[in-house]
């Protein structure tokens, strides 16, 4: 696949300034970056966003998770390497992701969950990680951006 862009650093820079005050928020709510790499890198997997596949599962590397978890993302459910904080992380990004096609969305059962495990700045850490992971896979998606580069 070949980058739709010829040359992107001619993107505004006040997008990308945006995007690191947000990334800048989500770092500074008190999440393990573990979790916050499989966040990313399920609603990724989702999107079939191979760019941020490939960026999330070194980003969880970098952040000290182990290939077994990281390769067992896509089936969090029946595979045992997760914590119960993090099967709920992982269900709402799920149903935050998958809002298309008449999707249910974020259920009550699912916000109960992820309440029982997190605080409200958390929360909106990892809602705000979904959301920004979401950004990023419909801009590569749309830019043809190829799998191979991490950022940050």
């Amino acid at each position: 696949m070949q980058n739709r862009l010829k040359n992107k650093d001619t993107n505004n820079p006040d997008v990308w300034k945006a995007v690191g005050h947000l990334q800048k928020a989500i770092s500074a709510g008190g999440v393990d970056p573990k979790l916050l790499a499989l966040v990313h890198l399920r609603a990724s997997q989702i999107n079939s966003c191979s760019a941020c596949v490939y960026a999330s599962v070194a980003g969880g590397k970098k952040a000290g998770d182990t290939d077994e978890r990281l390769h067992n993302v896509a089936a969090w459910r029946e595979a045992p390497f997760y914590t119960d904080a993090e099967r709920a992380a992982l269900a709402l990004a799920e149903a935050a992701t998958r809002l298309q096609d008449g999707a249910q969305g974020v259920t009550d059962e699912i916000w109960e969950e992820v309440n029982t495990h997190f605080t409200d700045e958390q929360i909106g850490a990892i809602n705000l990680e979904i959301a920004l992971t979401n950004f990023f896979n419909r801009i590569n998606r749309t830019i043809k951006e190829p799998a191979g580069q991490t950022w940050g």
